[in-house]
């Protein structure tokens, strides 16, 4: 205690304002206990000497102290979180303790700044943080629904229940945002193809058959002088086309992350769009259904569990209309009625809903109606992948086909001449 006293009373010195509280770090230590067995472990701490002293009160002969670094590691992703919460949970199912169940999932990932950031939320609940407040320092990677689910799990005495439920439920989100990526990967990634080999013909190849026909000395055919003068342009402002469009599609996506304008009119498209609009709605709502049924089987209050809702739908049109749900409901209407005044909920997930409020199985109910929407999401994404290839067949034979057959026109012409 004098040791503290003394640097505290150094550092206020001159009537300097006491420093605020030093930056704690990992740090990996080695020891023997009283009966003399080796023993390990880690501790987070503000520096050696206070790792030292702590284990001093508790009995143990430190013999080594090392400040454990984390190289810099991959981005943490939600695929990254969910894979914790679901080893998280079986392992506290398993018995086992918390401290420890952090400690071999931090040690078991070979991502350093997965591992960093467990380590530093065991750090926290370490000094008596309860374990959703320690998660709600991390907003990037935690949202207000994980949080309020774990709370509620600790508040009720049944964190393992409620981070198995939890996991499930991320489990469920990952697979519907999966299919959605998938089935929308694939045109965008062959119609890039298909630019950038447009744009090596327009660069290089046409190029170098304007000069073999100016040879010629002839007329050539009103297609090959349209794609000549097109390669022409391209060859002459290939820099002012490569950056407007790399510069649309930037400011767009800025635009659409950051202006609620913009998201909803981008939203309101997609749920329209004639081809992706009923699957971005069906994975939409079996994402809505899903929260809601998660977060009232957990016991929480049905106007808090509104407030996680829209946002974990992942679209601003249903955020929107979860506000005016939560709005009715708050001042005493019925879930359904209020699901009905918002029209952007088809007649079943209504009637299940009304039917999950008078058997009083609402969340299982609503669970169930999740189910079906994710088959028909599964269902959609099949039929919306056999649609588009012959499709994209056409569009890419008919743009780079055309290209060809405008270039062996003068050709054809000239072997007829011959």
């Amino acid at each position: 205690m004098a040791s503290t006293t003394a640097t505290r009373t150094g550092g206020t010195r001159s009537g300097q304002q006491p420093k605020s509280k030093a930056k704690e770090h990992t740090f990996a230590w080695e020891g023997r206990d009283r009966a003399g067995k080796t023993v390990r472990g880690e501790m987070r701490a503000g520096g050696i000497a206070v790792v030292q002293s702590t284990l001093r009160r508790q009995g143990i002969a430190v013999t080594k102290v090392k400040k454990r670094s984390y190289k810099k590691g991959r981005k943490i992703t939600d695929r990254d979180i969910t894979m914790f919460t679901r080893q998280l949970a079986t392992m506290m199912k398993s018995g086992v303790p918390l401290l420890q169940a952090f400690d071999i999932v931090a040690k078991g990932t070979d991502n350093q700044s997965v591992a960093k950031l467990f380590m530093d939320i065991k750090g926290d609940v370490e000094t008596g943080t309860s374990l959703s407040q320690a998660f709600r320092k991390f907003p990037l990677y935690f949202d207000s629904l994980f949080c309020n689910l774990v709370g509620a799990g600790e508040a009720a005495g049944i964190l393992d229940d409620l981070l198995d439920r939890l996991a499930t439920y991320k489990e469920k989100i990952e697979a519907i945002k999966g299919k959605i990526k998938s089935a929308l990967f694939y045109p965008v990634a062959v119609l890039g193809v298909a630019f950038i080999v447009v744009a090596v013909i327009m660069l290089f190849v046409i190029p170098a058959f304007k000069q073999v026909f100016e040879s010629f000395g002839a007329d050539l055919p009103a297609p090959t002088m349209i794609v000549i003068a097109l390669s022409d342009a391209f060859v002459k402002y290939w820099y002012l086309i490569f950056g407007s469009i790399g510069g649309t599609i930037y400011f767009f996506l800025q635009a659409w992350k950051r202006s609620p304008k913009v998201q909803m009119i981008m939203d309101r498209a997609l749920l329209k769009a004639p081809v992706f609009g009923p699957v971005v709605e069906k994975a939409t709502i079996a994402r809505w259904l899903r929260t809601l049924s998660t977060m009232f089987a957990a016991g929480v209050p049905l106007v808090e569990a509104l407030d996680s809702v829209g946002g974990a739908a992942g679209n601003i049109v249903y955020l929107q209309a979860t506000k005016k749900i939560q709005q009715e409901v708050a001042t005493g209407t019925s879930l359904t009625v209020s699901m009905q005044n918002a029209q952007v909920f088809p007649n079943m997930v209504l009637q299940m809903g009304s039917i999950g409020e008078e058997s009083g199985s609402l969340d299982s109910m609503l669970g169930k109606a999740a189910d079906i929407y994710e088959r028909e999401v599964d269902d959609a994404v099949e039929s919306l992948s056999s649609l588009l290839e012959p499709l994209i067949m056409v569009i890419l034979g008919t743009l780079i086909g055309g290209l060809v057959v405008a270039m062996y026109l003068p050709i054809f012409k000239l072997g007829q001449v011959v």
